[in-house]
C-alpha cells in the first residue's frame, strides 16, 4: 500500500498506521479512506494529497 503525502503541510499518511485517533483502522488505504476524512494535521481533504515518492 502506499504512502500519500498532505501538499500542504507534509503530513504523510501511512496505511500501516493508519490514522486511530480519527477511527481510521491500521490497514487502511488511502482509495479507502472515508470521503469526508481530512490531514489531521491542517485539515484538509484528501484532494490535497499525493503519493509520496
Amino acid at each position: 500500500m502506499e504512502k500519500y503525502i498532505c501538499t500542504i503541510c507534509e503530513y504523510v499518511y501511512d496505511p500501516e498506521q493508519g490514522d486511530p485517533e480519527n477511527g481510521i483502522e491500521p490497514g487502511t488505504a488511502f482509495e479507502d479512506l472515508p470521503d469526508d476524512w481530512v490531514c489531521p494535521l491542517c485539515g484538509v481533504g484528501k484532494d490535497e494529497f499525493e503519493k509520496a515518492s
